[in-house]
């Protein structure tokens, strides 16, 4: 566990889904991994705009209840205007249903695969608490496969249309995917950037995922020759 967790502000993690959706023991590895958030769950986007105990920081919403969410985006963004919004991805739907749903989306800033082990799943939840965006990369590779990268949101770790110069691909990026950078080009491995920040490997590795992605390079090498050469021209 990271040591400083227990003085975060209280925060809401709002999830809105069919009973059953998300079991009874993911939402007490919540509890435990995440003891300053307050698990609140509601079946139907209505109840979105209750009053809740503290801020919410990150709303899930249910794929099957995500057209009425979209017709309800602008209320919702009102409401909870400091949540990152993410479409929960079950585990026997496809992804090319996201896919559909993520790109032109006023709301939906990310999607959350439900298929994943279980220290990873809490990754990708720590990283959107946060405010980090994320695709899961079977999405990305499917999107490229069927020739939709460029029409990826960049903001949710979408492969960015290759004529955007360096600079706008790097000011995508956020501050803490800044510093992991800057770190990983002076040749640092993950397990020297998690301690530094007091982050597990797992989370590292999933920035440097978006990193990669949302530069547009082939690899942490290519990534962070980029970064050096940023560097220099400024």
């Amino acid at each position: 566990m990271e040591t400083g967790r227990r003085r975060e502000p209280q925060r809401v993690l709002l999830i809105i889904t069919n009973a059953g959706t998300i079991s009874e023991s993911l939402i007490h590895a919540l509890e435990r991994e995440f003891p300053w958030v307050v698990v609140e769950q509601v079946e139907h986007v209505g109840a979105a705009f209750n009053v809740f105990s503290h801020p919410v920081s990150l709303i899930l919403v249910d794929l099957a209840l995500i057209d009425e969410a979209e017709e309800r985006a602008a209320e919702l963004l009102r409401t909870h205007p400091q949540a990152l919004t993410a479409i929960i991805e079950p585990h026997d739907q496809n992804f090319d249903q996201s896919l559909i749903k993520v790109p032109e989306s006023n709301l939906v800033r990310s999607v959350l695969p439900m298929n994943l082990r279980l220290d990873l799943w809490l990754s990708v939840i720590r990283l959107m608490l946060s405010g980090g965006e994320y695709l899961p990369p079977s999405l990305i590779l499917r999107a490229s496969r069927n020739g939709h990268s460029t029409a990826l949101p960049s903001g949710n770790g979408g492969r960015l249309p290759r004529s955007r110069s360096d600079e706008a691909r790097f000011a995508e990026l956020t501050a803490r995917e800044m510093q992991i950078l800057e770190m990983v080009s002076r040749g640092l491995q993950n397990k020297l950037i998690a301690a530094e920040f007091r982050l597990s490997e797992h989370t590292v590795k999933i920035h440097l995922h978006n990193i990669i992605t949302k530069l547009g390079a082939h690899n942490r090498t290519e990534a962070a020759a980029r970064f050096r050469s940023l560097k220099e021209r400024h």
